[in-house]
């Protein structure tokens, strides 16, 4: 689909219902909240869910209210798979009208798909579409559009920023986004659960390939120990390839039956292609699969996936 397309789809329907991904972050909130505000501006009714609840720090993009619908589209926002979907929404799997992505690794699972792969964020994708909808955005879309550019690149530190992300960031900014408080809650202030974590990550640190592969882990009883949740661990992926050296940066997470890994690599490496060997994929620079063993196994496995992807780079 052509953005042009995409909005006049969207002019057509009256009862949208927007699925974001589980474990959800500001780019697949933001997508969803600003879609949102701008089609209850057009006067459609329309609905976000998410698999899981909603961390604490995003409560300022919630609306006061927003009642259940029967919908008659279903809009993915920021979905490269309906595996990503989570459980809870596994129903809409193969009922997604629209989606509209930038993983260069989206399934095009939908009946319909506007995919961008080379922009830093959805929400990069999201404000054309609002506008091509013919809404003016206000403070709150420019706080979910900001919201999304600002935490899926690390405040603005990966490679995939353009000048063009910054643009419509300060173009957010004039719309009156709360950048600097959103940064900073983003970015700027951690729990002390999450200290607590970092410190239990950093002792789980394992080194391979002469240190050019970093690994660390969450485990279950790490968790248990700090009582972190979920929405605490956010950013703890990016440790190891902030490591002097470090081309291949590994975090395995632990979920039921295995581990979820997410790459973070240099310019040297592509992430998702290391991630296919297991099924998954993403970005080139950021990526994540699934490995069904124990911490053991799937740690010696993603290690000698990456060993490959440094051997073939030539680094």
């Amino acid at each position: 689909m052509t953005l042009q397309e995409t909005c006049n789809y969207l002019k057509e329907q009256d009862n949208i219902l927007i699925l974001c991904h589980q474990s959800p972050d500001g780019d697949t909130l933001g997508c969803g909240f600003g879609l949102y505000y701008a089609l209850t501006a057009l006067g459609k009714k329309a609905q976000v869910v998410c698999s899981d609840p909603i961390p604490p720090q995003f409560g300022y993009l919630l609306p006061e209210e927003m009642p259940e619908i029967t919908p008659d589209c279903v809009v993915a926002v920021d979905v490269a798979d309906t595996q990503l979907l989570g459980k809870n929404l596994a129903q809409w799997a193969d009922k997604v009208d629209l989606c509209i992505d930038h993983h260069s690794s989206n399934r095009m699972y939908a009946k319909r798909t506007l995919l961008r792969g080379a922009d830093a964020a959805a929400c990069q994708i999201m404000i054309e579409v609002i506008e091509g909808l013919g809404v003016k955005p206000d403070k709150k879309i420019a706080n979910c559009i900001y919201t999304g550019l600002c935490t899926d690149t690390g405040c603005f530190q990966y490679s995939n920023v353009t000048a063009h992300t910054m643009r419509v960031a300060a173009d957010m900014m004039d719309l009156g986004a709360d950048a600097h408080w959103i940064n900073w809650k983003m970015f700027g202030t951690k729990s002390r659960a999450r200290i607590a974590m970092e410190r239990e990550v950093l002792d789980s640190l394992v080194y391979a390939a002469g240190g050019k592969i970093a690994v660390i882990a969450v485990t279950a009883e790490m968790l248990a120990r700090t009582g972190a949740v979920e929405s605490e661990l956010d950013g703890l992926s990016s440790i190891p390839r902030e490591i002097e050296g470090v081309e291949v940066g590994v975090t395995l997470r632990e979920k039921t039956g295995g581990y979820k890994i997410s790459l973070r690599t240099g310019e040297n490496i592509d992430a998702s292609k290391v991630c296919a060997v297991f099924g998954g994929g993403g970005h080139a620079r950021a990526a994540g699969c699934f490995i069904a063993d124990s911490l053991e196994e799937s740690r010696a496995k993603i290690i000698e996936a990456a060993k490959k992807a440094c051997e073939e780079a030539g680094v």
